[in-house]
């Protein structure tokens, strides 16, 4: 039966108006919200994914990993399980809770354990080991090139400085410490590296083109650590460089000298 060019006209306005609906409506890529079986993480609240370390979840929430491990009651900073659930704030009575393990089967440890290591010190506040205990006396570039983006609180979550230079040069730690983080699990950064220095400094190495530490690894300052890619976003070659202290980000251009 021919219903005529009106019937049809209704009908393609009809699954345009759909499609419209769907395109304003599209899911989120990753909702961190929802675990992995499914379930609802409470608010305030972190479950552990394979290749998450203590420190690259508390870089993520902008915490210090010495809160992030008494909140939670852990001993090592490189016993996570997969599935296991993190506190991300204080509890409100003041009483640190140990977090629970994953529900059901062999867990999957989330990071390699640390050896045993006579000459680390431990911090008093959590009985985490501290490499190099003392901060560094003083800092250096971690790369050769020109400041194209000074410190700022940015919306996108990244708070540090970008240095231009050309692919595969060399990046390198700004002072003796130890990785805590390599590799590219933190959205935004690319192929990143995480040094600890002492119990109060971290810092950050994104939009690498390679990374040449693992963690774990102990470094010196001026140890090539990684080279230098294209930024996120395709906006040139640069190094994305942060500097955090006790959780806080912190402006390196106070710290690092004044030319490379």
């Amino acid at each position: 039966m021919d219903r005529g060019p009106a019937y049809k006209t209704i009908i393609i306005l009809a699954v345009l108006a759909l499609g419209g609906c769907a395109g304003d409506h599209l899911a989120p890529v990753s909702d961190r919200s929802i675990s992995d079986g499914g379930q609802r993480v409470a608010e305030g609240h972190y479950e552990v994914r394979s290749g998450d370390t203590l420190y690259a979840i508390a870089w993520e929430h902008g915490l210090d990993h010495r809160d992030l491990a008494e909140w939670n009651r852990l001993d090592s900073p490189d016993r996570l399980r997969v599935g296991q659930r993190l506190r991300l704030e204080p509890p409100a009575d003041g009483v640190s809770q140990r977090s629970p393990e994953p529900d059901s089967g062999q867990p999957q440890q989330a990071s390699a354990e640390a050896s045993s290591d006579p000459g680390e010190t431990t911090d008093g506040r959590t009985g985490l080991s501290e490499a190099n205990g003392e901060a560094p006396g003083e800092w250096r570039w971690p790369t050769d090139g020109d400041v194209v983006k000074t410190f700022s609180r940015d919306a996108d979550g990244k708070q540090g400085i970008n240095i231009s230079g050309e692919a595969g040069q060399p990046v390198v730690a700004v002072a003796d410490g130890q990785v805590v983080y390599s590799g590219s699990g933190l959205v935004g950064y690319g192929n990143l590296v995480i040094l600890k220095h002492g119990g109060e400094f971290l810092t950050a190495y994104g939009y690498n083109q390679s990374l040449m530490v693992d963690e774990g690894d102990r470094v010196r300052a001026g140890d090539r650590i990684a080279e230098m890619g294209t930024a996120v976003g395709g906006n040139g070659t640069r190094l994305h460089f942060e500097l955090r202290r006790d959780g806080q980000a912190v402006d390196p251009l106070e710290y690092l000298p004044d030319t490379p």
